[in-house]
């Protein structure tokens, strides 16, 4: 079975880091997060359609407000939890969230 080797998009890491930090706080972000990532482990494996993954990131998105949404939630969340934002790269995600954090620790 070949498997695929690609990056999530930048929607989808988004998701991923929100359920993440909040699935602490309810059961929900916690069962979000698993099936997410069982549709992201079946991509990989070629069983799950990257349309049919996208569709599932999008609609998630969707009902937690939208991508600019749940990135200003998640940078908000860990501020609040350790004062400062660390997560550093040069993809979208990592660049929308600096914007984020520069603009609150701005503040």
């Amino acid at each position: 079975m070949k498997r695929r080797h690609q990056k999530p998009t930048p929607e989808a890491k988004a998701l991923s880091l929100f359920l993440m930090a909040f699935k602490t706080k309810d059961p929900i972000y916690k069962e979000k997060s698993k099936r997410i990532n069982r549709m992201w482990d079946q991509y990989i494996i070629n069983k799950v359609t990257k349309n049919d993954y996208l569709k599932e990131v999008d609609k998630m998105l969707e009902s937690y407000g939208g991508y600019d949404e749940v990135v200003e939630k998640t940078v908000k969340y860990y501020i609040a939890k350790s004062g400062k934002w660390t997560l550093q790269g040069d993809d979208k995600y990592c660049q929308d969230a600096q914007k984020i954090a520069d603009s609150l620790l701005n503040q």
